[in-house]
């Protein structure tokens, strides 16, 4: 798929024009969320425009961060890179993303909901199905989805980013909104994480819904960003 993307409006869930080379999934997952909250998240995002310090981490991972029970994220994803040829390439479509203790499995699908790629990781390695070709395996994600698909996702990083927070072991800076104390950007293994919308704007700091039913703070929209070599990740989840 190449061309240029109609990122604005698949993300935000307008359907592509006919002529796009693929015109937009019927049904789509959307997320049930109140009009009134979404305002006031939106109002909050853009009255933050100062931001604290960046500081350092480093983080050890324990038994119960890695085995911290069960995710599935459903959204659109929209991939802006530059393939081998110097090239402009666009993806866009839908995601399902399955972490299961230390394993974590992506489903990338066009926006006629055909299957592109499903990429499966795990301490054992990492397998990648496309349809009409062989299973790969290769031990590093990161190799097997740029043979193969043409660009590498930050597998090993995503499933902590999305939480959110920093990836364990390796330094990370992470800047905190200053009015509302989420976390709004994450540097960390060279990539840039930034945290554009929550779901709910009555988390508290430590990105927990207050009362007795306490969940973790959902995401609505993420931008992933590496500068070398360019590759820009936006993903908008739905649930």
């Amino acid at each position: 798929m190449q061309g240029r993307l109609h990122q604005r409006g698949w993300l935000a869930g307008r359907a592509p024009s006919p002529s796009a080379a693929f015109s937009s999934i019927s049904g789509s997952r959307s997320y049930s969320a109140i009009a009134g909250a979404a305002l006031a998240t939106a109002a909050l995002m853009l009255s933050a425009c100062a931001s604290l310090t960046p500081a350092t981490h480093q983080v050890s991972a324990s038994p119960e961060q890695i085995l911290q029970g069960n995710v599935d994220y459903h959204g659109r994803f929209a991939v802006h890179y530059v393939d081998n040829n110097g090239e402009d390439r666009n993806v866009y479509g839908n995601f399902d993303l399955q972490q299961q203790a230390d394993a974590t499995t992506l489903q990338l699908l066009n926006p006629l909901g055909q299957t592109m790629a499903r990429i499966s990781v795990s301490p054992a390695g990492a397998t990648l199905e496309v349809p009409d070709r062989a299973v790969q395996t290769a031990p590093a994600v990161e190799t097997l989805m740029q043979r193969a698909i043409g660009f590498p996702l930050p597998m090993d990083g995503l499933r902590y980013w999305l939480k959110p927070e920093a990836a364990p072991n390796t330094p990370a800076q992470i800047t905190h909104d200053p009015v509302s104390g989420r976390v709004k950007q994450i540097r960390q293994d060279n990539w840039t994480i930034d945290y554009l919308a929550y779901d709910d704007p009555t988390a508290d700091k430590a990105g927990k819904l207050a009362g007795p039913d306490s969940a973790p703070l959902a995401l609505k929209r993420v931008n992933l960003t590496r500068a070398q070599p360019p590759l820009d990740v936006k993903l908008v989840i739905d649930r």
